[in-house]
């Protein structure tokens, strides 16, 4: 399991180290794509289908939301493969989608890592500590 926030730097030609707590369960290969609200997910490739499944579901017809997803993620992914000190370059692509700067945030998330802009992810913690409390209340209400 992920847990925890480190921030990283980002050197030049986009490279960065994943943090060592990270690397035993990624393995020696993962995958690197898009993800929601500006950020990048990390994921090892065993997690990598149980991630997508949780999801989107076990659609079993190919409907637009579907296809469309999967036009965001999978077109997006890269397999990454870090040398001895834990480092990888994330593609420009990605590295433009997520703003990423000289630094970035690595948060462990149970079965994913995400990363984001330092200042994003600021922000958006901000919001998220403050409306936490809410967030309690109403899946205890879903899971009724």
């Amino acid at each position: 399991m992920f847990l925890g926030t480190y921030l990283v730097r980002v050197t030049s030609g986009n490279r960065t180290a994943v943090p060592s707590m990270f690397r035993p369960e990624l393995g020696e290969s993962f995958i690197l794509a898009k993800w929601y609200e500006g950020c990048l997910v990390l994921v090892s490739k065993n997690s990598w289908s149980a991630l997508l499944t949780r999801m989107m579901g076990e659609e079993r017809m190919i409907i637009k939301p579907v296809r469309d997803t999967e036009h965001f993620i999978f077109a997006s992914a890269y397999e990454m493969v870090p040398d001895d000190q834990g480092r990888i370059i994330i593609p420009e692509r990605l590295t433009k989608y997520a703003n990423l700067k000289e630094e970035v945030y690595f948060l462990g998330i149970g079965d994913r890592i995400e990363i984001w802009n330092k200042e994003n992810w600021e922000e958006k913690e901000e919001i998220v500590v403050k409306d936490a409390p809410n967030y309690i209340e109403e899946l205890s209400r879903r899971n009724k």
